[in-house]
């Protein structure tokens, strides 16, 4: 008995001894991508980017999953609750991570406490556009005439809270103009409404406006971006205008559940980062009318919590709530 005693506790100490097996190292599986809108989207697009590159990374498949809803919120959570062995993360947007939280309905996470931060994917300019046959040629001929005729001018957005509709409120605090929301239910039905001049004005992300402001049926008159755009160049920022308030860029960052253990997060953010930094993959973005990220989970987290803090301010001043 003793012997076999001593034989078991040998064997004991020699497993312990032995490297962890495949199947205790991170990652062994496919580890899912959450995101929070339908296939095809902004979102979908730059996780279908980066995703062979974490992949590769990481040594195992990274599977792209669509939860869509609630303007991004519903997938958000999913991440939220996720387990947190490193196996989920996803992609959240500025609405679901820095706006819905300040809305009336508010969201079933904390964007702080219930999710991790890895790093920002790409920022997305909202360029401030007008039909190409408006008779505004500059942001000051907008809003002198919207000085001149308050309540004149309509402004399109897609919905009560949507980014094309703060950073418009943020345009009509800073200028002191009086314009009116006109909501659509989606980008492209937006930009069709200033096309046909059914609004008079509207911000939207780069990428829905784009070909039209090269094909010279809108016109860009500024953006809320620190710099000009290599894209537009030759339009000014809201800064250079005399606007600073007026500071808007949609933006998507990865997030993971805010109770993954420490070693998967590290590597996600590893891959991540690493994805973002590819020539390829940033190439692949500046295609699609975003400046691609890369930066620190401190900083990402950092700015999180100023965007929201931003938004929060302008819908709580102009007493904003979700539809």
């Amino acid at each position: 008995m003793k012997l076999t005693a001593t034989l078991a506790a040998l064997i004991g100490l020699c497993a312990a001894a032995l490297p962890a097996t495949a199947q205790d190292r991170y990652p062994s599986r496919a580890i899912r991508f959450v995101v929070p809108f339908a296939a095809g989207g902004p979102s979908d697009i730059i996780a279908r980017i980066l995703s062979p590159h974490m992949a590769a990374s990481l040594g195992q498949p990274v599977v792209v999953e669509n939860r869509a809803g609630a303007g991004g919120v519903t997938g958000v959570d999913v991440i939220a609750k996720a387990a947190g062995d490193g196996y989920a993360f996803g992609i959240g947007s500025a609405g679901a991570l820095a706006i819905s939280p300040h809305l009336g309905r508010g969201t079933p996470y904390n964007p702080v406490t219930d999710l991790a931060p890895m790093t920002l994917a790409a920022l997305v300019p909202e360029p401030l556009v007008v039909p190409g046959a408006s008779p505004f040629r500059s942001l000051q001929d907008l809003i002198a005439d919207a000085r001149a005729r308050p309540g004149a001018l309509n402004f399109g957005s897609t919905g009560s809270g949507s980014m094309p509709h703060l950073a418009a409120e943020q345009l009509r605090a800073a200028a002191n103009i009086d314009i009116v929301n006109i909501a659509y239910n989606s980008g492209r039905q937006l930009a069709t409404a200033i096309l046909r001049n059914e609004v008079q004005l509207g911000f939207a992300d780069l990428p829905v406006l784009l070909p039209n402001i090269d094909a010279g049926t809108m016109r860009a008159l500024a953006v809320g971006t620190p710099e000009r755009l290599s894209w537009l160049p030759n339009v000014p920022t809201f800064v250079e205008l005399g606007l600073p308030g007026v500071d808007a860029s949609n933006w998507h960052g990865l997030v993971a559940p805010g109770r993954i253990q420490a070693e998967p997060l590290a590597m996600l953010r590893r891959a991540a980062i690493a994805a973002l930094q590819d020539a390829e993959v940033r190439h692949r973005l500046n295609q699609q009318g975003a400046i691609p990220g890369g930066n620190s989970p401190e900083a990402f987290g950092a700015f999180i919590a100023s965007e929201g803090q931003k938004w929060g301010e302008v819908i709580r001043r102009n007493n904003i709530s979700a539809e």
